[in-house]
C-alpha cells in the first residue's frame, strides 16, 4: 500500500472516532435534557437526513476537486454542527448537521481508494478502510461513554478558561468540546492527502441539472445484474447496523439496566466483531467472491432475533462479537464489488454517492419507523425482532434474486465477473 494510503486512514480513524463518540454524548444530552426517548432514536435518521436529501450533489461534489480537499471542508463542517450543539441549537438539527459534513466526506473518503489503488487491491483496501473504521468505532463509543461518565466528565468541568465562561457546564457538553478538537486533528491529516492526478470534473452551472444524472447513475446500477445484488446488499446491512448503534443501547437499557456509559462498551462489542469479521474478509476474499457470501445475511438476521433471549452480560459478549463478524466479513468483499461496478459505470464519487443515498435511505425509514414505534409505546424487544426478521427476509430475497440472474443472465453475470477479474484500472 501507498503511503498516502495510510495518511487517508489517520484522517478517517480521527474523523470518524469523533463521529461515533459524538453520537454518545449526543445521547447524553438529550437524557440529561429530559428529552423523550423517541427523540434519542431519531438521532441516527437525522445523521441520515442530508446523506439522502444531497445525495444527487455531494457525488458531483468530490469529484469536482481533489478529494483531501472535500474530506477537509466535510471535517469544518462537522466542527460547526459541534458548535451549534453547544451553543443551545436542538441536537437533533446540530446533529442533522454534523450528518451533512458525513455526506460530503463518504464518496471523497471511499472514492479516492478507486483513484489511488488498482482493482486487484480494492478488496484490502476496504479490509483496511472497514477494519480501521470499525476500531474507530469501538475506540470512539467508549470514548464517548468515558468523557460524559462519572469519571472523565466531571474533571473536564474542572477546566475553566480565566476572564472567560464558556457556558459548558454539563459532562456531555464538556464531551462536545473534546471531540471539536479531535475533528481538527482529522483536518490536519486531510490537508496532507496528495492528489492523485485523476481529472476533476467540473460542477454545472445549474446544480439542478445534476438530479437527472443522479437518477441515471441511481438506474444504471440498479440495472447493472452484479450492481444491483451489491448494492442491495449493502443498504440492507448498513440500514439496519446504522440503527442497531441505538438499538444496542435501549436494549442493554432494558435487558441489563445499563446506563449510557456502561451499554457504550458493548456497542463497541459489537464492533469488535465486524473488525475481526472484515479483516477475514479482506484476506479470504477477492473481488468476485462478493455474492457468495449473501447467505450470512440470514443468518446475521436470525441472530438479531435471538439477542431478546439474552439477559447476561457474560453471554451477550461474545454472541455480540459473532454478530458483528457476520456483519463484517459480509459488507467488505459486497462493498469492494460494489465500488468497483460504480467505478466502471459513472466514475468513482458518483457510484459513492448513490450507495450512500440507499444505505442511508434504508437507515432513515428504519430509524423513522423505530422512532415512531417507540412514541407509540412499542416495546425494544418487539422492534429488535422486527429488525432481525426484516434483514433476514431480504437477504433471502436477494440470494433468490442473484439466483435467477445466475439462471436468466448467465452470460452477463459470468462477463461481469470476468471483469471483475482482470480488471485492473488505477495501476
Amino acid at each position: 500500500m501507498k503511503r498516502s494510503f495510510f495518511i487517508i486512514m489517520s484522517a478517517q480513524f480521527f474523523s470518524s472516532l469523533a463521529d461515533n463518540a459524538l453520537f454518545v454524548a449526543a445521547v447524553q444530552l438529550l437524557r440529561s435534557n429530559k428529552a423523550p426517548e423517541w427523540q434519542q432514536a431519531a438521532l441516527v435518521p437525522m445523521f441520515a437526513l442530508f446523506y439522502v436529501i444531497l445525495a444527487p450533489f455531494v457525488g458531483a461534489f468530490a469529484d469536482s476537486m481533489p478529494k483531501g480537499k472535500v474530506m477537509l471542508i466535510s471535517n469544518f463542517i462537522k466542527v460547526g454542527g459541534c458548535l451549534m450543539m453547544l451553543f443551545g441549537t436542538h441536537p437533533l438539527l446540530s446533529y442533522a448537521i454534523v450528518g451533512l459534513g458525513a455526506a460530503a466526506y463518504s464518496p471523497a473518503k471511499y472514492g479516492i481508494l478507486t483513484e489511488l489503488l488498482p482493482a486487484s487491491q480494492l478488496v484490502k483496501a476496504n479490509g483496511w478502510i472497514e477494519g480501521l473504521t470499525i476500531t474507530s468505532i469501538i475506540l470512539g463509543v467508549l470514548l464517548g461513554g468515558q468523557l460524559v461518565g462519572p469519571v472523565l466528565g466531571p474533571m473536564l468541568l474542572k477546566f475553566d478558561l480565566p476572564l472567560f465562561d464558556t457556558g459548558i457546564d454539563t459532562p456531555p457538553e464538556a464531551a462536545i468540546s473534546v471531540l471539536i478538537f479531535i475533528y481538527l486533528l482529522a483536518a490536519w491529516f486531510n490537508t496532507h492527502i496528495p492528489q492523485t492526478g485523476v481529472e476533476m470534473r467540473a460542477l454545472p452551472s445549474r446544480l439542478s441539472s445534476l438530479l437527472p444524472d443522479f437518477w441515471t447513475c441511481n438506474a444504471r446500477l440498479w440495472r447493472d445484474k452484479l450492481g444491483q445484488i451489491s448494492l442491495a446488499a449493502t443498504t440492507l446491512i448498513w440500514g439496519v447496523a446504522g440503527n442497531l448503534r441505538f438499538i444496542v443501547l435501549a436494549w442493554a437499557a432494558a435487558a441489563l439496566g445499563y446506563t449510557v456509559t456502561q451499554a457504550s462498551a458493548l456497542q463497541g462489542v459489537v464492533a469488535i466483531g465486524m473488525a475481526v469479521g472484515a479483516v477475514v474478509a479482506s484476506v479470504r476474499m477477492r473481488l468476485e467472491d462478493g455474492p457468495r457470501v449473501i447467505t450470512l445475511g440470514i443468518g446475521m438476521g436470525l441472530l438479531i432475533i435471538m439477542l431478546i433471549f439474552i439477559s447476561n452480560v457474560w453471554v451477550a459478549a461474545p454472541f455480540l462479537i459473532l454478530l458483528g463478524a457476520l456483519g463484517g466479513y459480509l459488507v467488505v468483499p459486497m462493498n469492494a464489488l460494489l465500488q468497483h461496478r460504480g467505478h466502471n459505470l459513472m466514475g468513482a464519487g458518483r457510484s459513492i454517492a448513490v450507495q450512500n443515498f440507499n444505505e442511508q435511505a434504508c437507515i432513515l425509514v428504519l430509524g423513522a419507523v423505530y422512532s415512531l414505534s417507540t412514541g407509540l409505546g412499542l416495546p425494544t424487544f418487539t422492534a429488535i425482532t422486527t429488525f432481525g426478521l426484516v434483514i433476514a427476509s431480504f437477504m433471502w430475497f436477494i440470494r433468490r434474486w442473484h439466483a435467477r440472474n445466475c439462471v436468466h443472465h448467465r452470460a452477463e453475470v459470468e462477463h461481469l465477473l470476468d471483469i471483475a477479474r482482470n480488471d485492473k484500472f488505477g495501476d
